[in-house]
């Protein structure tokens, strides 16, 4: 049974409610990807594969931030693709290039897509064809769907750009490279919005207790046992057609489970190792709806399970010095570079923009985040000594924010943002929530 508990503010500061429920254990989802070395695609080398994203609210730039961002990189000789997840006609306009749903090279170095669910579904239906017309589990049913016919689904737009991007990436190592030739060293999505985006980055690390419980059910259940087999047979068989040699080939229920398991976790870990992802917030320095929407979303994108590496503003002439320092002071500890305004109705001459010194801070920024790991706030903090956790929360008020726990005191389910956390204590700091309180955007959790 859950009870709400109000914290007496003479101890803990200002008063949390904090929503805390014990069970007995049972007893048994903007993105650029950086490639550092042409010469691998195996993401456990010393050069991973590099993920990063733009968030904000609408209108605040992303889409000209990611515009900004591929050209930079582009310039600076390293093969980029931008890819688009919306009908938006403004990456167009930006590189005076059309783009369609294969990618087309804009300029040197430069190539863009606009992905489309409707001509992605088609490639995954082949596949279970190919493998249903081998195990027969269908009798022929499954070759008879036309997918030409099939209309796109809300959700189906943020699952086949997953697992197109993940083409890009590789972070799990699932889907099948792409040719030699179609290979980039930096990819930029530009998402429909940022919440999809958010629901992304969280995704793989939020799909694994599905499947948890999904595989309980498999395996003790009648109905588990008897139809599970032969669809993980069907995945097993897809799988090994869209990327021959396969680890699941040849693999028993078993195996494949765990197989599962870890490309989720490895995908989950990518996401939260900045060095292979990183996040930048972009926002209209004019507009406070849009600079607390850039600091909500610092906020979401933790919950989801990554890091904030920087924020970008646009610059605007009626934005001076003692407003800017401002603005660097609310995002603090975040670097944040200013990009100049050009229109979009008219050709860009990109040479001219990111040549120019105004263009320098966000340049350098952008190259930078490599070694924006060590810089970078904990999301998490543990403190034995005190028996406390201190959890970086930026743009939640603190009655935004409501803590959990099922398996006694072995874990913390945060909430917050629309979005569930759960974090793992150390065997020294394991307990029950004494008390909470905020302080400097974090808050700070004492465990008894």
């Amino acid at each position: 049974m859950a009870s709400s508990l109000l914290f007496s503010p003479s101890f803990f500061g200002n008063p949390i409610p904090i929503s805390i429920r014990t069970r007995t254990p049972p007893c048994s989802t903007r993105i650029i990807i950086l490639q550092a070395s042409k010469q691998t695609m195996d993401v456990s080398s010393q050069n991973p594969t590099r993920l990063l994203t733009f968030l904000g609210k609408g209108g605040s730039g992303k889409t000209t931030s990611a515009v900004f961002a591929a050209q930079h990189f582009a310039l600076s000789g390293l093969r980029t693709c931008l890819v688009i997840r919306n009908q938006d006609p403004t990456p167009e306009y930006l590189l005076d290039c059309k783009i369609g749903n294969s990618p087309v090279e804009c300029s040197h170095n430069l190539s863009a897509v606009r992905l489309e669910t409707t001509q992605m579904l088609l490639e995954p239906l082949k596949r279970l064809k190919q493998a249903d017309s081998r195990l027969n589990m269908t009798q022929g049913v499954l070759e008879g769907v036309v997918g030409e016919e099939l209309a796109v689904l809300p959700g189906m737009d943020s699952i086949f750009s997953i697992l197109q991007l993940e083409r890009f990436v590789g972070f799990s190592g699932i889907m099948g490279q792409r040719d030699q030739k179609d290979k980039y060293d930096i990819v930029i999505y530009d998402g429909v919005c940022t919440e999809e985006t958010i629901r992304m980055i969280g995704a793989t690390s939020k799909i694994r207790l599905y499947l948890k419980y999904l595989r309980s059910i498999a395996e003790k259940t009648d109905l588990g046992r008897l139809a599970t087999p032969s669809i993980l047979r069907l995945v097993d068989e897809a799988m090994s057609i869209s990327r021959p040699g396969s680890h699941l080939g040849g693999r028993t229920s078993t195996d494949i489970w765990e197989t599962l398991e870890h490309v989720l976790e490895k995908g989950s870990s990518a996401f939260a190792e900045p060095r292979k992802f990183s996040c930048y917030i972009v926002m209209d320095p004019t507009s406070p709806a849009s600079v607390q929407s850039a600091l909500r979303y610092w906020g979401c994108t933790i919950q989801a399970g990554a890091q904030i590496c920087g924020a970008l503003a646009f610059t605007s002439s009626h934005f001076n010095a003692e407003a800017s320092a401002s603005l660097k002071e609310k995002f603090s500890p975040l670097s944040l570079a200013f990009i100049p305004q050009f229109s979009i109705g008219s050709s860009v001459d990109w040479n001219t923009v990111l040549r120019d010194a105004s263009s320098k801070g966000p340049r350098d920024l952008l190259s930078s985040s490599k070694s924006l790991t060590s810089s970078l706030i904990p999301p998490v903090k543990f403190d034995p000594g005190n028996k406390s956790v201190t959890l970086l929360m930026p743009g939640f008020g603190k009655s935004e924010i409501k803590l959990y726990q099922y398996r006694g005191g072995s874990e913390l389910l945060v909430e917050a943002g629309d979005q569930r956390r759960v974090i793992s204590l150390p065997k020294e700091i394991q307990g029950k929530v004494g008390g909470a309180k905020f302080m400097d955007r974090s808050l700070v959790i004492t465990m008894r």
